[in-house]
């Protein structure tokens, strides 16, 4: 007899664009040309100097064992790093070297969260958030980002939930935010200092697209004086580097937050591997060039989408303030066709057309806030995306496909309308 599964596992939830990325592999393997938006990869290689010393590290054996927080050379290269580009005053021992910036949303839960304290999440927001907080039995208050807004967080709900939830303990802040893209400005950053600081109240900063701003420049917490003692900030090789699948990242703290977050590693993962963190420490130091030239062909491929999507009858789309995803509201597309937006995402990439399918996540697949919107990468090359931007109307107007899609995938029948203001 089969052993039961927890009440937490059975209510999992994950990372739809694994999901529908799996869909998309299917497909293709079965003869279908896929264009491929809906995973935030890539398509660069990696970059050359991470390669070469990772290729040297693993010839040198450096594949055994290392200290849990990484390995001090490492943990200085990125302390360094962020003092030169941020203007900080970090040692090594605020840094911690973890396997992918994804494991600290997990690590900083367990490091603040108790059984019903309060949680602020804005939203949309990255699909991972959830279970991790459910995993410490905490609560989630959700703050809705909005397109008026350039999906800005409303700090008069911050300040809301200070004041009215029963514990409140953490808030949860990605910037450049995936998958709106939006910004948060220096402006909005002070005003959430002011709020928290002082109070026993933790923030995680996410922020993995710290090298993809495209209007101003990136600013962290971490920078208003004060903010590190209550702030765990995290980000990753994947973006700015092109290492998305040697699972390398890491999280600045103060060094007490930063030693407890080293004792997580110690009993979950033992380390990160050594050989990951040389290629990662060798990409900082040698690589800057290489990134800042994916980092501007990742611009002209944010606008090339722009521009094409608001070409299209019941698209707006605005111009994200950094990352590489593109966030049209498709409102008036999914009343007319009396279909919801992932099923509207799924339609493209299933039942549009039998040779040509486009793969991207509707907008509640990062919560209810983005329900009338859908999320597109822009991870392929730039007449992939004319090409997907001319399907898109095509595929709109192929009623007939429409009407027997939703006849076989009922679920994805819009009963309601979405709002139209």
């Amino acid at each position: 007899m089969p052993v039961s599964f927890s009440q937490f596992a059975r209510n999992l939830t994950v990372e739809t664009a694994f999901n529908v990325l799996a869909k998309a592999k299917s497909l293709a393997a079965g003869g279908k040309r896929v264009i491929e938006l809906e995973i935030g990869d890539s398509p660069f290689p990696s970059t050359s100097a991470a390669k070469r010393a990772g290729k040297a590290a693993i010839d040198g054996d450096w594949t055994h064992y290392c200290p849990s927080p990484g390995l001090p050379e490492v943990r200085a290269g990125i302390a360094e790093f962020m003092n030169r580009r941020y203007g900080l005053k970090l040692g090594p021992d605020n840094v911690v070297v973890g396997p992918g910036a994804k494991i600290f949303e997990l690590f900083f839960c367990e490091l603040f969260l108790d059984p019903g304290d309060g949680v602020l999440v804005f939203s949309p927001y990255f699909p991972t958030y959830v279970p991790n907080i459910a995993r410490r039995g905490a609560r989630i208050c959700f703050s809705r980002l909005t397109q008026s807004r350039q999906f800005r967080p409303d700090l008069s709900d911050v300040e809301r939930f200070l004041a009215e939830d029963p514990k409140p303990k953490a808030i949860l802040i990605n910037s450049p935010h995936n998958p709106s893209g939006g910004v948060a400005l220096r402006e909005d950053l002070d005003g959430l200092s002011r709020l928290v600081l002082g109070r026993d109240v933790a923030v995680f900063s996410d922020e993995p697209y710290d090298r993809m701003v495209w209007q101003g420049e990136h600013r962290s917490l971490i920078q208003i004086p004060g903010m590190l003692d209550q702030t765990v900030a995290v980000y990753t090789f994947s973006k700015s580097y092109s290492m998305s699948g040697w699972r390398i990242g890491y999280a600045v703290a103060s060094a007490s937050t930063a030693d407890r977050l080293a004792q997580l590693i110690n009993s979950s993962l033992s380390c990160t591997p050594p050989f990951v963190q040389l290629a990662a420490l060798a990409a900082l130091r040698e690589d800057e060039g290489e990134s800042q030239q994916a980092m501007a062909a990742f611009r002209r491929k944010v606008e090339i989408l722009v521009r094409g999507l608001n070409r299209i009858e019941g698209v707006q789309c605005l111009m994200p303030g950094g990352t590489f995803y593109i966030f049209p509201r498709v409102v008036p597309v999914c009343n007319r066709l009396k279909i919801t937006s992932h099923g509207l995402a799924m339609y493209l990439l299933e039942g549009a057309d039998d040779h040509l399918g486009v793969a991207c996540l509707g907008g509640e697949c990062f919560g209810e806030a983005g329900a009338g919107f859908l999320r597109f990468s822009c991870a392929e090359p730039d007449e992939r995306l004319e090409e997907a931007l001319a399907f898109l109307p095509e595929a709109f107007a192929r009623t007939d496909r429409l009407r027997r899609y939703l006849e076989e995938n009922p679920q994805y029948r819009l009963t309601v309308p979405y709002p139209e203001d």
